[in-house]
């Protein structure tokens, strides 16, 4: 588990093909590694990577084709930078949200502009989890808790202050930019309980309008 506060911006020093998927050494930047341990987590934007090697300023991690296939990961050339966040403890201060760092999927910069010394993002995501997004809701944007500050349909909007630009590859991002997206643990287990027995049916739809509905959730119209 991870807070969503990143601790340092590292980056990709090589990206190898190996085994018909990749492995990744990554410089960590400010990042303490000095409490590592082989086989512990850490967040490369928002990505949960094991360590199989370490030392005191890099470290690498293999990168599954599963992780490349719904994750930016694959996108990563060398040089690149990366937010980085080592594992939750339990006398860490959960300045964020709880954050698994697993991916849900890949998200799309839209527009980019100032707003005083803030900047504000719009943010295209996935059909398949706007319904996840809520006002005022917690996300993670490439392993970055942020608070959603306004929604519409599958676009949500960010506005960003001067710290988190500066301690986070957030600076980078222009339109097109393709980021890694984690939605609220909550939501998506809640969506799950409210299926009750049917979480149990093969091919279920999951939470609809009219189930919502033929439960006694909604009244319908």
């Amino acid at each position: 588990m991870f807070t969503g506060i990143i601790e340092s911006v590292g980056h990709i020093v090589a990206a190898e093909k190996k085994g018909g998927d990749l492995r990744l050494t990554i410089s960590t930047g400010k990042l303490d590694m000095s409490d590592v341990q082989l086989g512990d987590s850490i967040a490369v934007n928002g990505v949960c990577l094991t360590a199989v090697e370490f030392d005191q300023t890099h470290f690498t991690a293999d990168v599954s084709n599963e992780t490349l296939e719904h994750t930016a990961t694959g996108k990563l050339q060398q040089g690149a930078e990366v937010n980085l966040e080592k594992a939750l403890t339990p006398s860490s201060r959960l300045g964020g949200h709880l954050v698994s760092g697993h991916v849900d999927g890949v998200a799309e910069v839209l527009e980019r502009s100032d707003d005083g010394r803030s900047v504000h993002f719009c943010i295209k995501a996935p059909d398949q989890l706007a319904k996840y997004i809520a006002h005022k809701g917690s996300i993670t944007v490439d392993g970055i808790s942020l608070t959603v500050n306004a929604v519409n349909g599958a676009e949500f909007e960010l506005n960003i202050v001067p710290h988190t630009i500066q301690e986070t590859v957030i600076k980078h991002y222009q339109p097109g930019t393709k980021v890694n997206l984690e939605v609220d643990l909550i939501a998506r287990y809640l969506e799950r309980l409210l299926l009750g027995d049917k979480a149990a049916e093969k091919d279920s739809d999951g939470v609809s309008m009219s189930f919502l509905a033929e439960n006694g959730f909604i009244k319908n119209i």
